[in-house]
């Protein structure tokens, strides 16, 4: 019989061990869209109480077995609701499968590593685009604003009528912004013109489902410019905003819009004249100061249609070109903003710059015409804003700064000359130094300041951070670029997915600021919402309350708060714009992740081509020589016994020398590519400063021709010796561009193995690499990506200085039967590359 004493005792653990469990302390964010196998991988821990644990553990979700083991690593201290905050980096992990992370007593949703974690999602943010559309909605089946509109502010009188109906709502508003729109349809061209491989074509032009030949990203975009030429109907007339905050009368479709303008419903809504100076019809005013913010967006977005049609529709693409020109003009005649127009309350786009959309227009038509007066004049403007002013800042007035990035360095980079790009390059890492600064001292490496649309400002600083690395082929902010991203899909403070059924079984928006939704609970699929603020901006907005209790409290903070919740119109309301740009981020890593066809594209880097075809496993051996050739007659036996060919490119020196004649004979014989490594082996640029040349092009082309005369001695002309591989593989934009203006393609090895460095001795060094390091970089290289070394060009020298005596070509017939063995085919440059 248990004692009164002992039986209270032993009522008291029970009761305090069931239901009485300690909340939770701790947590750990993912990217809930998940992770490709060759990207950076990092989770975020943040703590509320206690120690930093010292170790993680990545669990695979199937077995529960451990995959990886890191160290938390560095202490960033508190952040938002945390008082501890860790980045937890397994980059390392990249074999493809489903897993959770553990640090302390706190584990992570299940998440993915793989090629396809991106696929499909650019087209999935189509659908928000398709929901936005005015006139003809294809999601509701029905028309709305089809009466749209009657002018003010214009050369004609004040409530003249104009077709302006089509185009895309704004936001959960249905006001109509030119230069948001105008922003988006770039954005939209860009991610067809860039990325086409990853859209797919299962809606017709009206957006309805079906087929049209057109992939849906373009279909899109010809929503907005279509739109975009009725407010740029004649080449004097620009039109700058449909509609006003008038229409903030409470939820309601687009297809029952109740909002008076004076006229009665169903007459249309004002269309404000773009006159470049201030407008407000009601008690507040804009601070408009020009035309040439919304004529340079639209000069770039028709100039990129122009481009984009001119094959497949050349009448259309004519007036696009027209247009351009047209609004670019006007850009010019009247340099200066224009902001959108407010009525009854304070709120408008208070846009503050305009040379950066003029650079933009200029680079867009210099690309379209080739006219050098618009490249000097976008060069002209770019230095008028190196860096877009909100990068480094904590604070901006609501588009202030916009579009949120520059794409002009970009389109200018492309095509100008070797110092202008480095500039445009340098003018990218300015602006993302400046966020860096403010990043690297917290563990979310937010430096994205927390205004209104702050998950817009996010996806455009992660587009200029990936367009910075196109550019450059620098990667040192590559973290950084990742971590932008994985905010957006869940790795932040409220654990959230700012976009609407993104991931599909994620923590995505589910109760955002939209008539849809909370009339209907219509899906918001694809859509961005605007995301986290102050709290001093949250405390200080009129009319926000909110409809719920609030799910994510305790991770609210007084620095900063997003709520899952209709009444929050400003963190929870999806916009156009954002979304826009964000098809444009997804379509860009679908592009790096190998989705549609992308694997298939060759690798570039300064012009040059660098690798093959990824989804096969295939490799072309390349052998460079200039001075040496000891190894050519073990090289050309072993191919032949291994029924291998190989990739030959030789210098005019090595084609002129006598010895080597019987060598370069059985190595054609064979069927190998031989092919140029130049005549005298000269070195293009300078090893710091890689766009400062050491040559003149007329000293480059003389010195090609040359090596051409000493490759025909051998039956070898110009069209069977296409690629051409540069000497000390060393050069710029300006030797690739060279190149292919003598009907050549420039190529150079794959990076991220060791074999080029068979040419070093001891004697070097530092710099020697003995040849199994080598063979094991190699073997280590396959197996670090599940592309391995698909399309992969294996540089080796069929040479060496006497002094190197451990020879990397005696390692041949052990890296053929190995990577044989592995599944790879060996072919020339010809063949992986045509």
């Amino acid at each position: 019989m248990i004692g009164f004493q002992n039986l209270f005792c032993f009522l008291f653990l029970a009761i305090s061990t069931l239901g009485y469990a300690e909340p939770q302390s701790s947590w750990i964010r993912i990217n809930q869209l998940g992770y490709l196998p060759a990207g950076v991988k990092v989770a975020v821990w943040g703590n509320k109480s206690g120690n930093v644990p010292a170790v993680f553990q990545v669990f695979d979700s199937k077995t529960s077995k451990i995959v990886f083991s890191g160290k938390t690593g560095k202490t960033y201290g508190s952040y938002g609701p945390f008082k501890q905050v860790v980045r937890l980096n397994f980059t390392a992990l990249a074999t493809e499968g489903s897993y959770y992370i553990k640090c302390g007593e706190a584990s992570s949703p299940v998440f993915r590593i793989g090629k396809d974690v991106y696929a499909g999602a650019a087209d999935f943010g189509l659908r928000y685009m398709r929901q936005q559309r005015s006139g003809f909605n294809p999601f509701l089946k029905d028309s709305c604003h089809t009466t749209d509109g009657y002018t003010m502010y214009g050369p004609m009188p004040d409530s003249t009528r104009i077709d302006a109906s089509g185009g895309w709502h704004d936001a959960t508003d249905y006001l109509q912004y030119a230069t948001t729109s105008a922003n988006a349809t770039y954005h939209l061209l860009a991610a067809y013109r860039d990325f086409p491989e990853v859209f797919a074509d299962k809606h017709m032009a009206n957006g309805l489902n079906g087929s049209n030949g057109s992939a849906d990203v373009l279909d899109e975009a010809r929503w907005g410019i279509n739109w975009l030429l009725k407010m740029h109907p004649r080449k004097d007339w620009l039109f700058n905003q449909l509609a006003d905050d008038r229409d903030h009368v409470g939820f309601r479709l687009p297809t029952k819009d109740s909002a008076d303008y004076g006229v009665g419903p169903g007459k249309g809504r004002p269309v404000y004249f773009a006159s470049g100076a201030p407008q407000g019809l009601g008690k507040y005013k804009n601070k408009s100061t020009g035309v040439a913010s919304i004529a340079g967006k639209f000069a770039s977005a028709f100039a990129l249609g122009a481009s984009l049609y001119k094959k497949t529709e050349p009448g259309f693409s004519v007036l696009l070109s027209e247009k351009s020109r047209s609004a670019y003009q006007l850009g010019l005649d009247k340099p200066g903003v224009a902001q959108t127009a407010p009525n009854r309350s304070p709120y408008f786009y208070e846009e503050d710059n305009w040379t950066d959309d003029m650079e933009l227009g200029s680079a867009a038509l210099y690309q379209l015409t080739g006219e050098k007066k618009y490249l000097g004049e976008s060069v002209i403007y770019s230095a008028m804003e190196k860096v877009t002013p909100w990068m480094g800042a904590d604070t901006a007035r609501h588009y202030q700064w916009y579009p949120f990035h520059n794409f002009g360095h970009y389109e200018l980079a492309k095509k100008a000359d070797p110092k202008t790009k480095a500039e445009m390059i340098r003018y990218y890492k300015q602006g993302i130094e400046a966020v860096w600064k403010k990043a690297s001292q917290n563990g979310f490496f937010r430096g994205v300041p927390f205004i209104w649309c702050s998950n817009n400002l996010t996806t455009s600083f992660v587009i200029q951070c990936y367009l910075y690395r196109a550019l450059s082929g620098d990667n040192q902010f590559a973290e950084l670029e990742q971590a932008g991203f994985d905010w957006l899909f869940g790795c932040n403070p409220w654990g959230k997915s700012m976009v609407y059924g993104l991931p599909a079984d994620g923590d995505t928006p589910r109760f955002p600021h939209s008539s849809l939704t909370l009339l209907y609970k219509y899906p918001l699929d694809g859509g961005l919402v605007d995301g986290p603020v102050y709290g001093s901006i949250f405390k200080n907005l009129k009319g926000l309350t909110l409809s719920q209790e609030d799910k994510y409290a305790e991770f609210q903070s007084d620095y900063v708060v997003y709520h899952d919740d209709f009444g929050d119109y400003s963190t929870n309301e999806p916009t156009m714009d954002g979304t826009a740009s964000l098809v444009y981020l997804l379509a860009a890593k679908q592009h790096e992740s190998g989705g549609g066809k992308a694997g298939k594209q060759p690798l570039r880097s300064h012009g040059a081509i660098i690798r093959g075809d990824q989804t096969n496993k295939k490799i072309a051996l390349v052998f460079t020589g200039d001075e040496y050739a000891d190894g050519g007659k073990y090289i050309a036996e072993t191919l032949k016994a291994k029924n291998v060919k190989a990739s030959f490119f030789l210098t005019g020196n090595f084609y002129r020398n006598k010895d080597f004649k019987p060598v370069i004979e059985s190595l054609r014989k064979q069927g190998n590519y031989l092919g140029s490594h130049s005549d005298k082996h000269l070195l293009y640029c300078d090893w710091q400063n890689r766009d400062s040349l050491l040559i003149t092009r007329q000293e480059f082309e003389t010195d090609m021709n040359s090596a051409y005369v000493a490759l025909k001695n051998f039956n070898i002309t110009k069209e069977k010796a296409r690629f051409f591989l540069p000497p000390y593989e060393w050069y710029n934009d300006s030797i690739a561009n060279w190149t292919a203006q003598m009907g050549l393609q420039l190529i150079n090895y794959s990076p991220g193995t060791r074999s080029n460095a068979d040419y070093t001795f001891p004697e070097m060094g530092d710099r020697y690499v003995d040849s199994e390091t080598i063979y094991q970089s190699i073997v280590a290289k396959e197996k670090q990506t599940n592309e391995g070394l698909n399309g992969f060009i294996l540089l080796m020298h069929l040479g060496t200085d006497p002094r190197r005596k451990d020879k990397f070509y005696k390692y041949l017939p052990r890296l053929i039967n190995e990577m044989k063995s592995r599944g790879y085919q060996f072919v020339t440059v010809n063949d992986m590359l045509f």
